[in-house]
């Protein structure tokens, strides 16, 4: 696309943004679409060939099996505007697919099985096949780009597993963690649920017109249809669903979204707390050479990347929540609402995947304010309120919460102050020493080590 073009468009995915989910142009697009049903439509008439029990497809040589292939391998743009003429006079776009495939296949040996193009089926076992290779195949960049903002989180959890940072719960000044751990939180999280989209195995269907096979069993009542179909389905790396109606129920296609909107959610709520953090001063960016913050304050340097990814998360999950939601429901044995919806799965996930590499451009702009995070735990004694009244209660001490929370709640409270209460305790010598000694900073229980675990 020209630059001229990007200014054109409509979509900020294919203006603005084009350069950031640029790989799934080939996957989503129509010529996607066009390439995946001439694949399927190939795959089906090659089966159909190798089928003992339909004589009338004979098989194919090598060389026609070659021929056959080099439709669906060799498909280009040319082919795909060469579909898209043929469409203006049929108006049916699967049905442009199979015309153009006759056309290919015309003078040469493949055209005496050229009735067997499209046999039995219904478009719908075309097109939800099509979709099915159209997601596996984008979900393989989708993910890879949520492993690198995985990796990217993980390698600065390990970086900074044992810099103490002051926790914050409800907003306020909490027991003392580590920025380490709470990124390893964060990694976790999001390989959870990386892991939960990656496992869905996406469902297809190619069973005829409502789902029983009734044309196939018309023409030919020997073949196991079902198992037919199965073979075809599974050489795509699919798996059937041999209940359906006229369309694949689309129920995978929830699930997957549903995976892909958690994944997303783990991200915005992580670009919140590093906004938070940065604007508190625990993180610092470091300034990009050209680059300006405020067009009329010259000082800032703006969490830009994280915001953008949090406003791209959040069109991704609409999208992705609303086609959730619609594509499974259907109207008896099938409605048309979901061929125009399921024309927009790219945008989902080509939110996500800018949003992704946002983060990811963020994290690499991160620098840590170890000054500020030490100061801060440094103002903040009274969280050590916890041990202290802990070690209390471990040694019987009567009413240990409430004395401190008499000292400390929503007071200050100074390294003095907590000593001088530690030195009145009636509590085993060494427990009195260990509290003695304790900090802000040192009082993170075992953050360090658990910012190294790996995730399930």
């Amino acid at each position: 696309m020209s630059a001229a073009e990007m200014l054109m468009a409509i979509s900020p995915v294919d203006g603005r943004y084009a350069s950031k989910c640029s790989e799934l142009k080939t996957v989503f697009s129509e010529f996607g679409l066009v390439s995946r049903r001439v694949a399927v439509e190939c795959a089906w008439l090659a089966a159909l060939a190798a089928e003992k029990k339909v004589p009338e497809c004979k098989a194919l040589s090598a060389k026609e099996k070659k021929l056959l292939s080099s439709i669906a391998d060799g498909f280009s743009v040319e082919d795909a505007l060469r579909v898209k003429e043929i469409e203006k006079t049929t108006n049916h776009d699967v049905k442009a697919v199979e015309y153009f495939i006759r056309e290919r296949v015309k003078g040469t040996s493949l055209e005496s099985r050229g009735e067997f193009i499209h046999f039995a089926c219904t478009s719908e076992d075309i097109n939800n096949m099509s979709h099915a290779l159209m997601l596996r195949d984008g979900m393989r960049i989708v993910s890879s780009v949520m492993r690198e903002v995985e990796k990217a989180v993980s390698s600065l959890a390990v970086k900074w597993a044992r810099v103490p940072m002051l926790a914050h719960t409800h907003g306020q000044p909490a027991s003392p963690t580590t920025v380490g751990k709470e990124l390893a939180v964060v990694a976790a999280r999001l390989a959870r649920e990386r892991r939960s989209a990656e496992a869905v195995r996406l469902p297809a269907k190619m069973n005829g017109a409502v789902g029983n096979y009734n044309a196939h069993m018309a023409a030919y009542p020997a073949v196991d249809w079902p198992a037919f179909s199965a073979k075809v389905i599974r050489s795509f790396g699919l798996v059937q669903n041999p209940l359906t109606i006229q369309i694949e129920p689309h129920d995978g296609i929830a699930e997957l979204f549903d995976a892909v909107k958690r994944w997303n959610t783990v991200l915005l709520d992580f670009d919140r707390d590093v906004w938070m953090y940065v604007s508190m001063g625990y993180f610092k960016q470091r300034a990009v050479k050209g680059e300006i913050g405020s067009s009329t304050m010259p000082h800032k340097v703006n969490p830009i990347d994280f915001e953008n990814s949090e406003g791209n998360l959040g069109l991704a999950n609409a999208v992705l929540s609303f086609m959730s939601s619609k594509l499974p429901v259907s109207r008896m044995q099938r409605d048309l609402t979901d061929s125009t919806v399921l024309r927009n799965m790219g945008v989902g996930l080509a939110y996500t995947l800018i949003a992704a590499r946002s983060t990811l451009k963020g994290l690499g702009k991160l620098e840590l304010n170890e000054e500020r995070l030490a100061a801060d735990l440094d103002a903040n004694w009274e969280v050590l309120a916890e041990p202290v009244q802990t070690v209390m209660r471990k040694a019987g001490v009567p009413g240990a919460y409430e004395k401190l929370k008499e000292l400390t709640r929503g007071r200050r409270v100074t390294r003095e102050t907590m000593r001088s209460f530690v030195e009145t305790l009636d509590v085993p010598a060494a427990d009195k020493k260990r509290l003695a000694a304790l900090t802000p900073a040192t009082y993170v229980g075992i953050a360090g080590k658990l910012a190294a675990v790996k995730p399930n």
